[in-house]
C-alpha cells in the first residue's frame, strides 16, 4: 500500500470509530494525557487543516507553514475540543474530504516541491501523506474505542516503526531505545515524546 491508501484507510477508521462514540462520550479521557476525544478529534482536524497549508505551498510556490507557532496550534486544539458536538464531527469529516481532494489535485512534478513540517525539516511534499496516515492511524487508537495497533495494516507499523527508529536514533535517543526494543531496558517510559 501507499501513503496515500493509508490515508484513506486510517481517514475511514477514525471517523467510523468516532462514529461510534456518543457525544456525552466526548469527554472521555484518551491514551494522551490531559486530552479528552474532543481534543483529539479537534487536533485531527487541525492536522488536514495545517498539512493543506503545505499543499498549497508546494503547489503554488507560496510559503504556507503549518502552524504559526506551537501555541497557536495548542490554542486551536482547545478551541476545537470546546466545539459543540455536531461542528466537531462536521468540521473533522470535511477537513479530511479537503485533503484528499488536494492531495489529488497536486502534479507528480508538484509532489516534489519542498516544504517545512511542524518540528522544522525540510521534505519533499510527497511526505505529507505520511505525516497525515501517522495522524489519523495513531490517533484512532488514542480514542480508546477498541481499535488497536494489532488492528493497523502491518505494512503501516512496519513503516511506522522504521520512522520512530530513525527520528530517535537521530535526536540521540538511539541506545536508549535499542536498550528498551530489545528488552534490555526497565525504564521505557524514559523515552521524550516522538512528535
Amino acid at each position: 500500500m501507499t501513503a496515500r491508501d493509508w490515508v484513506r484507510g486510517g481517514t475511514d477508521l477514525f471517523l467510523r470509530q468516532l462514529d461510534t462514540i456518543s457525544d456525552g462520550d466526548l469527554d472521555r479521557p484518551t491514551e494522551l494525557p490531559g486530552w479528552s476525544r474532543r481534543h483529539v478529534v479537534a487536533h485531527v482536524h487541525f492536522n488536514a487543516e495545517a498539512l493543506l497549508r503545505l499543499v498549497s505551498w508546494a503547489a503554488t510556490g507560496v510559503e504556507a507553514r503549518m502552524y504559526a507557532s506551537p501555541e497557536q496550534r495548542a490554542a486551536e486544539i482547545e478551541e476545537g475540543a470546546a466545539w459543540s458536538p455536531g461542528m466537531l464531527r462536521s468540521a473533522v469529516s470535511e477537513s479530511a474530504a479537503e485533503l484528499e481532494k488536494a492531495f489529488a489535485e497536486l502534479s507528480a512534478d508538484t509532489w516534489r516541491n519542498e516544504v517545512v513540517t511542524a518540528q522544522g525539516r525540510t521534505v519533499p511534499a510527497s511526505e505529507v501523506p505520511w505525516m497525515r496516515a501517522r495522524e489519523v492511524m495513531i490517533h484512532t487508537v488514542d480514542l480508546r474505542t477498541g481499535v488497536s495497533f494489532e488492528d493497523l495494516p502491518g505494512d503501516f507499523t512496519t513503516t511506522l516503526l522504521a520512522d520512530v527508529v530513525r527520528r530517535r536514533s537521530a535526536a540521540g535517543e538511539g541506545p536508549a531505545l535499542a536498550a528498551w526494543l530489545t528488552g534490555r531496558s526497565s525504564t521505557p517510559a524514559a523515552l521524550g515524546p516522538w512528535l
